[in-house]
Formats: structure tokens, C-alpha cells, sequence
């Protein structure tokens, strides 16, 4: 029997920005402080390998709305930041391993636009929603040997293209100066996570780094704020979580923490109109305007 039949098998599917000194607006539903803020158009079929990615520049601007929760700017001692589409651009090396994994299937590929969508929940989401188009629904044993076939690819690729998006290593460097905790809250798998961290020159900068597989919940639980709070000493309301998607948001909610968002990111495909944040930022470094350190 061929892979590709062996995986098209039915089985049971798988369960699975203002001066720093002036406070923003705390209004119930204000307007994120940046006139304009960008929101990343799609990629064309011909970045599908080679990592291409439209820029912020390149995008049309659209006006977000916040839901601010706390008032702003707050007062933190520990700053938490997403991994994929806040601190590097990654789609590009992971829709080519998601591609060499179809491939190995006899499947064609998918468009690096298709792939970022289903980037931020995890291994086993991105390799069920990369397979459905082929085979629909993964049970267990089909999707287990599509996750390792995946990981195996990836590995070979896992830094060939990704790069620190424009400000990140700004930001970082301002971060460290006045003070704050840094950690890296991620959902990608820790054999891949800290790798690209090293690879990228960004671990330096961690103090804290919790992957998808690092606890038994992953975001948008709130059990890896908790944990990142607990392992500085602090009250989750000191923590403020940085991300570009629902599930940043979430955990922040859920965890009873400030979260800013930026909007360059996946989010999963998801327009970012009307997601529940204290603000939007354009980069990193603009999350200064936002976060006073605590005293």
C-alpha cells in the first residue's frame, strides 16, 4: 500500500502610541493610539519555498479598535512574547516543510498564504489543517505519522528563511535597558523553539523560554502566563503579554493579564477587527508607549 493511501485510511478523527508619560485613552472601546496600522496582505504562490513574505510597507493600512482592560500605560515587571509572527517571520520556512511533507504523500503543495493560516496552535493543528485539503480529517495513527514526517522535514529547514521581523531586535535591546523580565511564550514544540531561537541570536535575551509541549496546556489556556509569572515571583498582573493572534489574547484574558497585539502577524488568517486587547502596536518597540516598568 502506497503512504498515500495509508493515509487517506478513515480512522476516528483525532481529538485533540502617545508619549510613555501621557496615559492613553481608557475608554470601553477606544482607537489603538497609531494612526494607521498595518495589516499583512497575502503571499504569493511563488514564496511558497522561498520564504516570501509581503512587508508591513507593502500592506494596506487598516484602524483597529482595542478593548482596553487596564489603564494605560501599565505598570510591568515581566514582559512575555510570542514566538511565530511577533518576533520572527517563519511561514515561509514552515510552509516548506509542510510542503516536502505532502510531498512525501504524494500530495501537491500549498500556497506559503494557505500554510500561515493554519500557523499558532501547535504541530498536530498545523500538520491536520496542511493535510485536510488530501486526505480531510487525520485520525490518530495517520496523524501521528504526519506530525513526525513534518518534524523531519522541518528540521532541514528550520532557519533556512525566518528572520527577526523590522524592530524586534530594537525592541529587545530597549527591554533589557529598562529592566524588564523577558520570556519567550510560544506554542511551537521546544525541539524546534529553542533551536530557532539560537539560530536567530534572540536567546540571549530570555530569562524564561515556555514551548507548546513545555506544560500540559498551551495558549490560549492561561497555564504558561501562570507559569511565567510564577517563575519570576510575580503577580500575573505585573506580566504583560505581547502576540499577534486570538489565542495571545485569550490566555491574557483568561490569565487576568494586559496584552498587546501586533498586527503583522498569522492570527491564524483571522482579521484582527474588534480581537479583546488593551492595544494594538505597529512593532515591538512601540509597546514602550503602552508598558511602564514597575517600581
Amino acid at each position: 500500500m502506497s503512504r498515500a493511501a495509508a493515509m487517506a485510511r478513515p480512522e476516528s478523527p483525532m481529538s485533540e502610541q502617545s508619549n510613555p508619560e501621557q496615559n492613553p485613552s481608557n475608554d470601553a472601546v477606544i482607537e489603538a493610539e497609531m494612526p494607521e496600522i498595518a495589516q499583512p496582505a497575502g503571499v504569493s504562490a511563488s514564496g511558497a519555498t522561498a520564504g516570501k513574505t509581503d512587508t508591513k510597507e507593502d500592506s494596506k493600512k487598516i484602524r483597529y479598535r482595542a478593548k482596553p482592560k487596564f489603564p494605560l500605560p501599565v505598570s510591568a515587571k515581566v514582559l512575555l512574547l510570542d514566538l511565530d509572527g511577533t518576533l520572527l517571520d517563519t511561514a515561509g520556512d514552515i510552509a516548506t516543510a509542510v510542503n516536502r511533507m505532502r510531498a512525501a504523500f504524494g500530495f501537491s503543495p500549498l500556497e506559503v498564504n494557505v500554510v500561515r493560516q493554519y500557523i499558532g496552535r501547535g504541530t498536530a493543528n498545523l500538520v491536520s489543517q496542511s493535510m485536510k485539503n488530501a486526505v480531510g480529517e487525520l485520525g490518530a495513527s495517520a496523524s501521528k505519522v504526519a506530525v513526525m514526517q513534518f518534524e523531519k522535514q522541518y528540521e532541514g529547514c528550520l532557519a533556512d528563511t525566518s528572520r527577526a521581523f523590522p524592530g524586534v531586535f530594537e525592541a529587545l535591546e530597549l527591554f533589557r535597558e529598562k529592566s524588564f523580565k523577558l520570556a519567550c511564550v510560544t506554542n511551537k514544540a521546544e525541539r524546534f523553539t529553542v533551536p530557532l531561537l539560537e539560530k536567530s541570536g534572540l536567546a540571549p535575551y530570555f530569562e524564561l523560554i515556555v514551548s507548546g509541549d513545555t506544560l500540559d496546556e498551551k495558549k490560549p489556556h492561561p497555564l504558561p502566563i501562570q507559569h511565567a509569572a510564577k517563575h519570576f515571583g510575580v503577580n500575573v498582573e505585573e506580566v504583560v503579554m505581547i502576540g499577534d493572534s486570538m489565542h495571545d489574547a485569550a490566555a491574557a484574558r483568561a490569565a487576568g493579564c494586559p496584552v498587546l497585539i501586533v498586527p503583522y502577524g498569522y492570527n491564524e488568517g483571522q482579521e484582527l477587527r474588534g480581537l479583546d486587547c488593551d492595544a494594538f502596536i505597529d512593532d515591538l518597540p512601540s509597546a514602550l508607549k503602552y508598558v511602564k516598568v514597575a517600581g
